[in-house]
């Protein structure tokens, strides 16, 4: 609509204007924004005059700011007396407020503007009829509709109608929690309740490192040394014979059609793209599933993220076939982490952080791994951000086989409404906690006495409020399972100020609270959760051995790029993680019937996630060809053919 009112050009050159100033969380400075006031002087109107904008509590400051912009348009001598000051931030006052009663109009319109692109991203604001930006709230089921699928929702999910029978299972099991626990105290050498101040505090000591007995340190031994050696192309095309992978990935407008040596084109096109070397290292001129041209056009037209992910999903198939497997888990639990990069390219999808990027900024690719060693779900973000809903998108958005129920992550947005959407929808959310001491113990039953915890469990939920709210706590899950709604666009709006989002929190606590009991009183559980984590920096590991080009740093501008690459990243380390586990598996079975024992224990921790015998690095000939040895030049590039020609002779 906007186009048909200004020019398409100049309305997409000030986007990208904005977009570029508005390039993090804590944003430009002031300065860098006023350098751009002319610019966005040229669509402002435009955009005050189309677009209708509405928000939650939180964005509401942003809405009447631009109202009070849309209220000077069209007047010659405007006066910005009126002009609402709340949504002008700390940073902004002295340009904004220049002296005591004036307002600065450059920099109140850009301060609002700056504040705009914030509450787009946090969705505080949205913007009326726009499938990107608009309010997702208004996407969850309701009406007919939610009551025509609201009984096979709570079947699937295991939930009840009524809020009292599910209140009532909880505050069983939260009241056998703490008296377990309590009864447990004395015994639990892990654990120390403190006095600090005027309550008491839990804390638990770090876990010790498992030792490695000497039958595992000699299985590991055995079953290593056998393993071949072996190129990265050859092992990515050996596992496409057994598994087809590669088959996955189709012509983006030509559906299934097929070309000659495709396999071998693709193959090229994700050693290039994980290796991070580009395609003319990997390029053949006399090989035509290998020019330069036929993996350019490839790459353009095979690699995109829905078929990386169907390729993918063969391979974490294949991986939960293998016997061997079945010793690490059955995929019923999963763990997330985040594998940073630098991005030393000038780019809007790259954020600073000195700890991980120094003085350059990156993304981070947040990936999740199963019990069985196979990563099933990537997104890649900017910066550091770590966000427990991340977690929950990717298990309801992953499209592998598996079915993971149990979650392991570090510490990172574990608040209270997270735990109280993943109880919703059926997961239990386990994060490896750093500190006990300041979080918060929950209580249903008030008139209980749970002796030693009596005042650790001081804080009481307000099952009232739940109750309220428990239908559209449903329809709240109900959306997220069915895909209606994204979890990261609908619990930015459901703020602390939005009733559903304070049931949500209140529901989380009691569901925080018996992790946290379970987490203290279990030694087990404590270290299942750091074994699953390892396992997924353990992955990190193999990624970092294969993404070792151009220093290891992502350098695709775009967001899209940035995924492609890190996706296609993620599955070449699946096929190297399948291959090792196929041939492990094979050892094994081989050193059986040689008649060695082996204790199943000592098995079960045995990993895939090898590569120093997986070459990444190519081969280098030292032979000098008759001619050039006689003499000759090589040939010089054809910039109609990059990369290809013929030898020229003296």
């Amino acid at each position: 609509m906007a186009f048909g009112l200004v020019d398409e050009a100049a309305l997409r050159a000030a986007a990208t204007t904005v977009g570029e100033m508005a390039s993090g969380d804590d944003g430009p400075d002031p300065e860098a924004w006023l350098s751009g006031y002319h610019t966005v002087r040229r669509f402002l109107p435009t955009l005050l005059r189309t677009l209708t904008f509405d928000s939650t509590p939180a964005g509401r400051p942003v809405v009447e700011g631009l109202r009070f912009l849309a209220s000077l348009e069209g007047r010659r001598q405007p006066s910005l007396k009126g002009a609402p000051q709340a949504v002008i931030p700390r940073a902004w006052r002295v340009r904004v407020l220049p002296k005591r009663g004036e307002v600065d109009r450059p920099a109140y319109t850009l301060c609002v503007l700056q504040g705009l692109q914030r509450a787009l991203r946090r969705r505080e604001v949205f913007v009326a009829r726009s499938e990107r930006y608009g309010d997702p709230r208004s996407q969850l089921l309701r009406g007919d509709e939610w009551q025509a699928v609201k009984d096979d929702v709570c079947r699937g999910l295991g939930r009840s109608h009524d809020p009292e029978v599910e209140l009532t299972l909880l505050g069983a099991e939260l009241d056998l929690a703490y008296r377990q626990v309590a009864q447990r105290l004395p015994e639990n050498t892990f654990v120390r309740l403190e006095r600090i101040g005027d309550h008491d505090r839990l804390s638990v000591s770090p876990l010790e490192a498992q030792p490695d007995n000497p039958g595992l340190v000699q299985l590991r031994l055995l079953v290593t040394a056998p393993l071949p050696n072996i190129d990265l192309p050859e092992l990515l095309l050996e596992e496409h014979a057994r598994t087809g992978f590669l088959d996955a990935f189709t012509h983006v407008s030509e559906g299934d059609t097929r070309m000659g040596g495709l396999a071998v084109s693709m193959c090229a096109v994700l050693v290039a793209q994980a290796c991070n070397i580009g395609l003319k290292a990997v390029s053949r001129p006399h090989v035509s599933a290998l020019t330069l041209s036929r993996l350019s056009w490839v790459q353009q037209n095979y690699l995109r993220n829905e078929t990386i992910v169907a390729a993918n999903a063969r391979l974490v198939q294949a991986q939960s076939l293998i016997p061997l497997v079945q010793a690490w888990g059955g995929g019923e639990v999963a763990s997330a982490d985040g594998l940073r990069f630098v991005v030393p390219v000038k780019t809007i999808n790259a954020r600073p952080n000195s700890r991980y990027f120094g003085t350059e900024r990156g993304i981070t690719y947040y990936n999740f791994t199963s019990d069985q060693f196979s990563g099933f779900y990537g997104i890649t973000v900017p910066g550091t951000l770590r966000d427990s809903l991340l977690i929950l998108a990717g298990l309801l958005e992953q499209k592998t086989h598996l079915d993971p129920r149990e979650i392991m992550s570090d510490t990172a947005g574990s608040s209270d409404a997270v735990f109280g959407l993943f109880y919703l929808l059926g997961y239990r959310f386990s994060p490896r906690l750093a500190d006990l001491a300041d979080l918060r113990y929950w209580r249903l039953d008030r008139e209980a006495d749970y002796g030693a915890l009596q005042d650790l469990s001081r804080h009481r939920i307000d099952a009232r409020l739940i109750a309220r709210h428990w239908d559209d706590l449903l329809r709240l899950a109900g959306s997220l399972k069915l895909g209606k709604v994204r979890a990261l666009d609908v619990m930015r709006t459901l703020g602390r100020s939005a009733s559903l989002g304070r049931a949500l929190a209140e529901l989380g606590r009691i569901e925080k609270t018996l992790f946290l009991l379970h987490f203290v009183d279990d030694e087990a559980y404590r270290r299942r959760i750091l074994v699953q984590l390892d396992r997924g920096e353990g992955r990190h590991n193999v990624a970092r051995w294969v993404f070792h080009g151009r220093r290891g740093e992502v350098r695709q501008k775009y967001r899209e790029g940035q995924e492609d690459q890190l996706s296609a990243l993620g599955l070449v380390v699946n096929a190297v993680v399948l291959w090792n586990t196929r041939y492990l598996d094979a050892i094994l079975n081989h050193l059986q019937v040689s008649g060695a024992t082996m204790l199943p224990e000592n098995v079960a921790r045995l990993s895939p996630l090898l590569f120093e015998h997986v070459n990444v690095l190519g081969r280098y000939h030292f032979e000098l060809s008759p001619l050039l040895a006689q003499g000759a030049l090589r040939p010089f590039a054809d910039p109609s053919r990059p990369g290809e020609g013929e030898w020229l002779e003296a």
